[in-house]
């Protein structure tokens, strides 16, 4: 119960709800209980009706006592029903109270989970896989629902109850109270090992076709590759295996579920048993009446619903407890990329990285070691290296993706740590080396970068990007629905989009994180005439491992293994033996060849 705790804080937003349910809960058990009372009284009255039916047996005054009779009897039928609809009435409140609280905090839990999510660091989302994030957020928030909403209100309702009825039975008869209530405690228990047997079996379920699911999308998604390689009927086979353990695993819960309600009858049956056995002694006896006895076999039944949930509401709790300490784990995972006095100025975009060292939280990785370089206000640097070499590095750190190990990084002169986020991550047009693109329209894609796009400023940056024309050709241009991750374009129209999408806000500083590398030659020299216009005002970082992409640079810098090994114009570092020499003979030969 430790970690349900948390909860509290809405349990507390939501007093007044939970304070009406109990209220409600009061009145429901009131008008539930005195129907049983009132049987009570219907069943001594047969009695007597009868000794005095019988005693006027012959004589006028026979007929009077069976009118008086039934009348009587009438009477305590409609008072039944009424408090039955009342009942009712005061079950729908509770509801309307308890329940709708439930789903309040259900939404309320679900939106401080994903702005929580927001806030965290990408060394986070590379440290948790996505189905588990996601599995925070929908099924353990819904096992913390049926807590804060079923649990609780089954619960208040067993102890409301139990105060009502016990104490009253005791009164009445406290050895046919003891013997009545035998049955219910192991009820109770037996409930709930039964019901972990069920919630574990649901949970081998869950999987089985959480993993379904999951095969199913992948085969869909790479269907091309699924019929390229002729593996359908492997595919199939795959696929009839995780279906026949889905099958079975359902038919195993099945067979579990059938013994629920059986368990429940047999408990029941037992204790009228019990209660008509022992209650005809004590009628005998004389300290009990007829009455009593249909009285006690309405508590039991009565209190029977109550002792069955109880179990079940243990598992329910149990569950919750588990589910909120999931996610109290990553509520109480905080974020280091914090601001240290959230400065909120225009950026001009001098930058200057100060034997800046970086190591991966998450893996340890020595990305950069004692890197120093600047760029001024308007200048466009080339990043450019092998694969491994550091070069996105410097991307994610710029707009602090993630913070320094060692050194700083300046930005007209003030360390990136000192900005507010929101206002450096604004002014930073940054074009991710592995496009994603929302299953959306390409107007809302390109859009994404600036929710107040005009016509007019989504034209240009699509022009820009050398995408226009492709997106006039479309039947529906920008509204052209893309698929998952951006299926419907090709690999190079995808990464011109997200061009266009980093262009649009007019950045003070543009980085393109090997934003080119999907697309033909011929592209690729458009794609940098357009941008020599843009460049022009606003610093630029262009990373790559194609020197055909640095064109645009007034210098560049080479690295290897985390460290600059050269630093330069294209004129300076052709001229000298090094790495940025190797890999333009290299491209030179693979252009050659082609």
């Amino acid at each position: 119960m430790k970690s349900l705790r948390y909860l509290n804080k809405y349990l507390l937003k939501y007093k007044y709800r939970l304070l009406w349910g109990i209220v409600f809960t009061i009145i429901s058990n009131i008008f539930q209980i005195l129907p049983a009372q009132i049987v009570r009284h219907a069943f001594n009255l047969i009695k007597e009706g009868i000794g005095l039916h019988n005693l006027y047996e012959g004589l006028r005054q026979q007929e009077l006592v069976y009118d008086l009779f039934s009348k009587s009897i009438l009477v305590y039928g409609v008072v039944i029903l009424l408090m039955a609809l009342l009942r009712g009435v005061f079950l729908f409140f509770v509801r309307q109270t308890i329940i709708v609280m439930s789903r309040l905090i259900e939404n309320d839990l679900k939106n401080e989970i994903y702005a929580h999510y927001q806030t965290l660091p990408l060394s986070f989302y590379r440290k948790n896989n996505t189905g588990d994030l996601m599995a925070r957020i929908s099924e353990d928030v819904s096992r913390v629902r049926m807590y804060v909403g079923p649990a609780i209100m089954y619960g208040i309702n067993l102890v409301v109850l139990f105060l009502m009825v016990i104490p009253y039975m005791l009164a009445v008869n406290v050895k046919l109270t003891m013997y009545t209530l035998i049955p219910l405690p192991i009820l109770a228990v037996s409930i709930y090992y039964v019901n972990n047997i069920i919630q574990r079996k649901s949970d081998e379920i869950q999987r089985s076709l959480s993993g379904i699911t999951t095969f199913v999308q992948e085969a869909f998604s790479g269907i091309r590759v699924l019929k390229s390689f002729v593996r359908e009927d492997d595919s199939h086979n795959n696929f009839t295996t995780a279906s026949n353990t889905y099958r079975d695993k359902s038919l195993e819960l099945n067979f579990v579920n059938s013994l629920f309600f059986p368990l429940v009858l047999f408990m029941v049956g037992l204790s009228t048993i019990i209660t008509i056995y022992i209650g005809g002694q004590e009628v005998i006896n004389g300290s009990i009446t007829t009455g009593n006895i249909a009285e006690f076999i309405i508590y039991v039944n009565m209190l029977t619903w109550p002792v069955t949930s109880l179990g079940w509401t243990a598992s329910l709790v149990q569950r919750a407890a588990a589910s909120q300490e999931r996610i109290n784990e990553f509520l109480h995972t905080k974020t280091e990329i914090i601001s240290r006095q959230n400065i909120s100025k225009p950026i001009e975009g001098d930058i200057v990285f100060e034997n800046v060292d970086f190591v991966y939280p998450d893996t340890n990785i020595h990305a950069l070691r004692n890197v120093s370089f600047s760029i001024r206000h308007g200048e466009t640097l080339a990043v450019i290296g092998n694969t491994g070499s550091g070069k996105s590095t410097i991307a994610t750190l710029l707009p602090r993706m993630y913070d320094v190990t060692g050194g700083r990084i300046l930005i007209d002169g003030i360390d990136v740590r000192d900005y507010d986020i929101r206002n450096l991550r604004s002014q930073i047009g940054y074009v991710p080396q592995d496009v994603f693109l929302f299953s959306d329209s390409i107007r809302n894609n390109i859009g994404f970068g600036l929710p107040s796009i005009t016509e007019a400023q989504m034209e240009q940056a699509a022009k820009d990007a050398d995408v226009y024309e492709n997106i006039m050709r479309f039947p529906e241009q920008f509204e052209t629905k893309l698929g998952e991750r951006g299926i419907t374009l090709s690999g190079g129209q995808k990464q011109r989009v997200s061009i266009a999408r980093a262009l649009v806000r007019e950045p003070s500083i543009l980085i393109l994180d090997d934003s080119l590398s999907a697309v033909d030659t011929k592209t690729e020299d458009a794609i940098l005439n357009s941008l020599r216009r843009i460049m022009e005002n606003r610093t630029s970082i262009i990373i790559s491992h194609r020197v055909s992409s640095v064109k645009l640079a007034d210098r560049i810098l080479v690295l290897d293994d985390g460290e600059i090994v050269q630093h330069g114009t294209h004129d300076v570092l052709i001229g000298q033996d090094g790495l940025y020499k190797v890999l333009y003979e290299r491209q030179l030969q693979t252009e050659d060849l082609e």
